[in-house]
């Protein structure tokens, strides 16, 4: 059973260590160091139109969790999302539920779009993003990874 709540500061150790884990194995985020629990509380509340979820298993673990920012280049009517899934859970339905939330959260917070720049390698994130309704409408070549890799970004929009 997963539960869908709304974060809150004692989840950043948790999230962190989520993140880093998918930081450390490197081929779906575009992240390349290392975050800490302080890291992630600075970002929670960095702007008041953060909004941030987390997905709990029944044990209370945190299995995923994702965010909305005001997007820094369309403006402020413009969300920017992050996802992120505990590797090797998913499929599990994670990610959809987290969706519901956070959709629904941004449309009450007046954002008319959400952003998602996803890795044009990461195959499971851009499935996931076009099966929540996302549509590409640009790419970004030779986007340098904080490691010295290149990569390609593919631009997904939901309007909502």
């Amino acid at each position: 059973m997963i539960h869908i709540r709304r974060a809150g500061p004692l989840d950043a150790r948790p999230m962190a260590e989520l993140l880093n884990e998918i930081i450390a194995e490197g081929s779906t985020t575009a992240m390349t160091d290392p975050v800490s629990g302080p890291d992630i509380a600075a970002k929670m509340r960095a702007d008041a139109r953060c909004i941030w979820h987390v997905a709990e298993d029944a044990q209370g673990r945190i299995m995923g969790f994702q965010y909305v920012e005001p997007h820094r280049a369309h403006g402020p009517d413009v969300a920017s999302i992050a996802t992120f899934s505990r590797q090797g859970h998913t499929g599990l339905g994670i990610g959809s539920r987290l969706f519901a939330a956070t959709e629904g959260a941004a449309r009450a917070a007046g954002y008319a779009w959400i952003d998602a720049e996803i890795r044009a390698d990461n195959i499971g994130g851009l499935a996931y993003y076009q099966s929540r309704g996302f549509e590409d409408y640009g790419r970004k070549e030779g986007y340098r990874l904080g490691d010295g890799r290149v990569v390609d970004k593919v631009l997904k929009r939901c309007d909502l």
